[in-house]
Order: C-alpha cells, then sequence, then structure tokens
C-alpha cells in the first residue's frame, strides 16, 4: 500500500462524512457561498448569508436585487464589489445556459466567472 492510500485509508476511518462549514439551503446558494469564502472565513461569510439566503434562493432573486443591491448584501465580506459582480454574471450565465442549476462537472463550473479549479472543485465534492 502507498503512502497515500494509507493517509487516504486513516483519513476515511476517521472522518466518516466530511462536510463543509458554510452554510447553504440548495446548490445555488452553496455556489454562491463558496465565491463568497474566497480571501475570508467561513465564519464571516455564513453571517452574511444567514440573512442573505432569506432573500435571495433562487437565480432569478439575485437577477432582480441587481449589482448595487447585491453589493450591499455582501458588503461586510471582502473583495465584495468583485465578488457581486461575479456572482450577478454566473447568475445570468446559470440561468441562459443551465435551466438555472449549477452544472456537475467541473469544465462546466470553471466557465463561470469568479469559479475556478478551487471553487469547482469544493462544489463537486459537497
Amino acid at each position: 500500500m502507498s503512502r497515500v492510500d494509507e493517509i487516504c485509508k486513516r483519513l476515511s476511518t476517521s472522518i466518516k462524512w466530511p462536510m463543509t462549514e458554510l452554510d447553504y439551503v440548495s446548490d445555488y446558494t452553496f455556489l454562491i457561498a463558496v465565491v463568497l469564502s474566497a480571501q475570508t472565513t467561513d465564519a464571516q461569510v455564513n453571517k452574511v448569508t444567514s440573512r442573505l439566503f432569506k432573500k435571495y434562493k433562487t437565480v432569478d432573486d439575485v437577477l432582480e436585487a441587481g449589482l448595487e443591491k447585491f453589493q450591499n448584501e455582501i458588503r461586510s465580506v471582502g473583495l465584495f464589489r468583485n465578488k457581486a459582480a461575479n456572482i450577478i454574471k454566473l447568475s445570468e450565465i446559470l440561468k441562459e445556459h443551465f435551466n438555472s442549476r449549477v452544472p456537475d462537472s467541473r469544465e462546466a463550473l470553471e466557465t463561470l466567472p469568479g469559479v475556478g479549479r478551487k471553487t469547482a472543485n469544493v462544489v463537486l465534492n459537497n
């Protein structure tokens, strides 16, 4: 057994069901939470999303809010202007090309603004 296999075996016996610390209510809100989590803590993101996801649960909810309003909603998260712009753009793409659903492949996820390899992998792993 290789060293990597041994490490994976030990981890799988000690951590049966690894879960994210981010709060979310759907695949879409999880994607938003992961995008928001870049360069900030999960605890800070959860403070924002605890109220955010009461108002904005769907692609249409976010698109109806528009950029300026959405920026104000996430203002306490670092890089909020860029993150808001990316979330609005990725929501438009999800609506136009993915029937408002989060794609289930890394390649498709990486076509979304603000979603790189790490974010895509986090979304797919959860």
